[in-house]
């Protein structure tokens, strides 16, 4: 799964964009053939944001947008609020191909 990470109006240490990296592999694990990623950080008046979007295959999308005082937080959040959409999504987004039944 390709991921980028965006930094709008502020800069991001390595340290956060490393943990944005392993947040959005953690939430490719539980989606169901994930192609591409993105983390957008941004600062809009004082306020932290984080954006996380998550591309699926047969072109479904899943966004998700948290707020802080600090990035790590709203990054937090933002991911809370994805895996709560993920875990909507039911089980058919998390079926591996052994659980399918067998033809022929």
């Amino acid at each position: 799964m390709q991921t980028t990470i965006t930094a709008r109006h502020c800069e991001i240490p390595d340290v956060l964009r490393e943990r944005a990296r392993t947040v959005v592999e953690r939430l490719g694990t539980l989606a169901h053939r994930p192609i591409e990623s993105a983390v957008v950080f941004d600062l809009d008046g004082g306020l932290c944001l984080a954006e996380l979007r998550l591309h699926l295959a047969r072109g479904e999308r899943l966004v998700a947008r948290g707020e802080a005082d600090d990035h790590r937080t709203a990054l937090d959040r933002a991911e809370e609020k994805l895996r709560r959409q993920l875990d909507r999504t039911g089980p058919r987004a998390r079926r591996s191909r052994d659980s399918l039944p067998k033809l022929g």
